[in-house]
């Protein structure tokens, strides 16, 4: 495993430990108000912290170096990682629930708001500026894992944001309705995000292709090397693992061409595609193009 490898991974430290610091906050803050807000808060912060040690195993399992069994990596344990986490920001938003449903038939006064209020603002300061490191390294390192656990992150900003409210107005109002009531409406307003995580997951796991502004950039290099060497391209595929993206192609080209020229055409047309696609893995075929055997197998199963 490379140091360049182990760069995700320590980013996902970084959320272990914000979930760890905001789980004591947002409990010390739900004890001092008794608000059920306040505790759904703190029991969504502790789905971060197992979202945070699943993600930090998941990438350590997807920087593991190819082997036997294993040869194209495991780069797609990423998406395991994301898909549960998904799961369990639904079964936080089902939890919340439960604990403020009891608080419709029974309303409670909130106490000490002011002072509940200001730790749980540290905690969510904590979570937000973990959340803006976790998408930025996500970007730079195609890391399907550390979005996910930022967004969840972002998630529970929104979460806070929406308790905190609930409690300014209970104390300011009085309606003691209102802080079940906010509660429910940020579970299922949470809901819709571990949703699309479960689903962008499932996608990855069914090889889906490469991002569509990716493509259309291998497309122009194919129409590139069309016009100017009169060659032809076809069974065109992409897929994406994690980080990694593979792509393949048919290079046909004249009869008269050598082994050797071909072989240079199709060396140019991989470094091209490696320059304008990160951390991806090329695969080519070359074929005659006047044979007609070259158009039998462009389909996946040949």
């Amino acid at each position: 495993m490379t140091l360049q490898d182990r760069i995700p991974e320590r980013y996902a430290w970084l959320s272990v430990g914000a979930a760890i610091a905001t789980i004591a906050l947002k409990t010390v803050a739900w004890q001092l108000t008794g608000s059920v807000g306040m505790l759904s808060d703190a029991m969504e912060s502790l789905v971060n912290l197992a979202a945070a040690m699943l993600a930090l195993w998941m990438l350590r399992l997807a920087a593991a170096p190819p082997d036997v069994e294993h040869p194209f990596g495991r780069s797609k344990a990423e998406y395991f990682s994301s898909g549960i986490e998904g799961a369990l920001i639904v079964l936080a938003a089902g939890g919340i629930i439960y604990a403020a449903a009891p608080r419709l038939i029974e309303p409670r006064p909130i106490d000490l708001p002011a002072l509940g209020i200001a730790v749980s603002v540290i905690a969510s300061a904590i979570n937000f500026w973990t959340a803006r490191v976790l998408l930025g390294a996500a970007m730079r390192h195609h890391s399907i894992t550390l979005e996910a656990d930022a967004r969840h992150l972002l998630t529970d900003v929104w979460t806070s944001a929406g308790v905190l409210v609930a409690v300014a107005l209970v104390a300011l109002s009085g309606w003691l309705l209102l802080d079940p009531l906010i509660a429910i409406a940020v579970a299922v307003n949470i809901v819709w995000t571990g949703a699309k995580l479960m689903q962008r997951s499932f996608a990855g796991l069914l090889d889906a292709a490469i991002p569509e502004p990716e493509r259309d950039e291998i497309s122009k290099i194919l129409q590139e090397y069309t016009r100017r060497y009169g060659v032809s391209f076809h069974a065109v595929r992409t897929r994406r693992a994690g980080a990694r993206r593979f792509v393949s192609f048919h290079l046909l080209v004249p009869d008269e061409w050598t082994v050797h020229h071909a072989h240079h055409i199709a060396e140019e047309v991989e470094a091209r595609i490696i320059a304008l696609v990160p951390h991806a893995s090329l695969f080519s075929h070359i074929e005659p193009i006047s044979d007609p055997r070259s158009y039998d197998d462009i389909e996946l199963d040949r």
